[in-house]
C-alpha cells in the first residue's frame, strides 16, 4: 500500500512530437485546479488494484483503504506491505488496526523503495490515466484515474521480479537513493 500524489488538475504531457523539431516539447501548465491524493493497494500475485482517493493525506484516509482492502483482496490473513509515512503508523491507524486481527503489517526498510512493488503499478497507473491529457476540474481527474484502474483490473497479470541480484556492490555501498514519501 502506498500513496500516489497529491495529484494536481493540469496537464500530463504525453510524447507527443512537433513538426520539425527534434525533441519533444509540450505547453507547461501550472494550473492550480485542485489535487487529489490517491491512496492504493496492489496484490502483486494477482495484478489486482484497489484505490482510495481523497482530499488529503492523513490517518483516516488511510483506514478507509484498510476497510476497501478486506473485501477486495479476501483472505483468512492479510499480509500488509507498507513504507513508514507516518499515517501507516500512526495511533488512529493502530486503533483501527486492533479491530482486524487478521491484519498483519509488515513495514519496508528505510531506503529500500525498490522493495515497495507498488510503485511499478504507480508507473503504470499514471501512464494509463494521466498521460497527454489535460484536466479542467477534479472530477475530471478522478474519473480518468478510476478508468484508469478499471482497464488495468480489466488487463491484470502477476508482476514478475524482474531485478537480479547484484553480484558486485557499487562502490558507494550499494545504497541507492529513493524518494522519500
Amino acid at each position: 500500500m502506498d500513496e500516489l500524489g497529491p495529484l494536481a488538475v493540469k496537464t500530463y504531457p504525453g510524447s507527443e512530437w512537433v513538426a520539425n523539431r527534434s525533441r519533444v516539447t509540450f505547453e507547461p501548465d501550472y494550473g492550480r485546479r485542485g489535487k487529489v491524493w490517491v491512496h492504493g493497494a496492489f496484490e502483486p500475485a494477482t495484478g489486482e488494484a484497489a484505490l482510495i482517493l481523497s482530499g488529503k493525506r492523513d490517518s483516516a484516509s488511510h483506514i478507509q483503504l484498510l476497510e476497501k482492502i478486506i473485501p477486495t483482496f479476501p483472505a483468512e490473513r492479510l499480509l500488509i506491505i507498507e513504507d513508514n509515512l507516518s499515517t501507516h503508523h500512526s495511533r488512529d491507524t493502530r486503533i483501527a488496526l486492533a479491530a482486524w486481527p487478521e491484519i498483519q503489517i509488515l513495514f519496508l526498510p528505510k531506503y529500500a523503495c525498490w522493495l515497495n512493488l507498488i510503485e511499478p503499478w504507480w508507473k503504470q497507473l499514471k501512464s494509463l490515466a494521466l498521460k497527454g491529457r489535460k484536466f479542467e476540474t477534479q472530477a475530471e481527474l478522478e474519473a480518468a484515474l478510476w478508468e484508469g484502474l478499471e482497464y488495468s483490473n480489466q488487463h491484470r497479470y502477476p508482476y514478475q521480479w524482474k531485478k537480479k541480484p547484484q553480484e558486485q556492490l557499487p562502490p558507494w555501498g550499494g545504497h541507492g537513493f529513493c524518494k522519500s514519501t
